[in-house]
């Protein structure tokens, strides 16, 4: 491999990811989901190294970055359940089954 072959297999990658973006695929989302991740595993690496404050505190601030990117889900997996639990409250014998 020569020696500007680096550099141009990171334009190429780029200029792929920027046409996938105008297209309709973008990695945004994703990207945006691997800054908290990245910070989580920063605050472990940092707890692993003896420095329990700094670890836990990057941990924290980490893990609710992530909650507010996903917190969309929560609310799909509350509807999901609340389907769920009506559906088989509709499939019990309701005769002796106080609400």
């Amino acid at each position: 491999m020569k020696s500007g072959n680096g550099l141009a297999l990171l334009l190429i990658g780029f200029g792929g990811l920027i046409i996938l973006g105008k297209l309709g695929f973008g990695l945004g989302w994703f990207f945006s989901l691997l800054v908290p991740i990245l910070i989580i595993l920063l605050g472990g690496v940092a707890w692993n190294n003896g420095n329990r404050l700094l670890g836990a505190v990057m941990a924290v601030i980490g893990g609710i970055i992530l909650l507010g990117k996903l917190s969309f889900l929560f609310v799909w997996i509350a509807a999901i359940a609340l389907i769920v639990f009506g559906v088989s409250m509709l499939g019990r014998n309701n005769r002796n089954i106080r609400y």
